[in-house]
């Protein structure tokens, strides 16, 4: 079902201020939220009607967040699956980025990670950088997308006969 899931992952700012809301819902829907359009009511309307939103790590980062900054309670709307603890049942530990190598999930912005996002949104707000802004969001819609191939790779190994 296309509208099962949200793969839904934030950027933020050194001091905690959300930047990006992606959202990616299957087949090829992406829409990211940027800076000011980060409301309550736009972000309801990109989540839609899912039933899940798929995060990794973000029952304790993501969405605890946007409900502090934001104001923006998903877990009371949707189902929340987290898919760092699935990867924790299969042995697979580390951050988003390093279970990606492990699978062999590729992505086009490789050495960038969440430390890199504070300073690509400062030199787009102090500097006007939009290529830094571009690079932002290709880093972000890479983390969602990925969400989805990760999930499909975890679900697919759920329904795996056990090795002899």
């Amino acid at each position: 079902m296309s509208d099962e899931y949200a793969y839904l992952d934030i950027e933020t700012t050194f001091r905690g201020s959300v930047t990006v809301v992606g959202i990616y819902r299957e087949p090829g829907r992406l829409v990211q939220l940027v800076g000011e359009w980060i409301t309550p009511p736009v972000l309801e309307e990109a989540l839609g009607s899912v039933e899940t939103v798929v995060t990794y790590n973000g029952n304790r980062f993501d969405l605890p967040v946007i409900k502090r900054k934001i104001g923006l309670d998903i877990r009371r709307s949707y189902r929340s699956r987290d898919l760092m603890y699935d990867c924790h049942r299969m042995g697979l530990f580390g951050g988003l980025k390093a279970v990606e190598r492990t699978l062999g999930i590729d992505r086009e912005t490789v050495g960038l990670t969440g430390r890199d996002a504070p300073v690509l949104w400062d030199r787009y707000r102090k500097r006007g950088d939009r290529e830094a802004l571009a690079l932002l969001l290709r880093y972000n819609g890479e983390d969602v997308v990925n969400l989805a191939i990760l999930r499909r790779i975890i679900d697919a190994d759920d329904h795996a006969p056990p090795e002899p």
